[in-house]
């Protein structure tokens, strides 16, 4: 019988932005959509977002990371990553949870697009009044 490797599933989401994350012991390598994550995230202050809850529980060099990140833009996707790490991470060690939930890494960003009104130009925009 094969051993089969342990892993943790967890799945993030930001705006209209989810991540679902594969964490499994290793070295330390990250994939993104099939890239390194200095590829798919090419700015430093987004990657040091998305390494944050890593970092708060020292476990960087602890686990392999393969990502699928589907919708929104690359902010939102960043943020959906972090909150699937944050949670797979706690799947991995429960005694990591108090370190992320202080950190706010696993509360979920609701921040969402308001909806376009109709007979309106946009969701808080009014057409111009005039009074005569």
């Amino acid at each position: 019988m094969v051993e089969k490797a342990l892993t943790y599933n967890a799945t993030g989401r930001r705006k209209t932005s989810t991540a679902r994350v594969i964490l499994t012991p290793g070295t330390g390598k990250w994939l993104v959509n099939k890239r390194t994550a200095e590829e798919y995230f090419k700015t430093e202050a987004v990657i040091k977002f998305i390494e944050q809850p890593m970092k708060l529980t020292d476990s960087r060099e602890k686990f392999d990371i393969s990502a699928r990140l589907v919708g929104g833009g690359v902010v939102g996707q960043a943020g959906a990553l972090r909150h699937a790490i944050a949670r797979a991470l706690c799947m991995a060690d429960a005694s990591m949870r108090a370190v992320l939930k202080a950190s706010g890494c696993l509360t979920r960003d609701a921040r969402m697009k308001e909806r376009k009104k109709y007979g309106q130009p946009g969701a808080r925009k009014r057409f111009q009044f005039s009074k005569r």
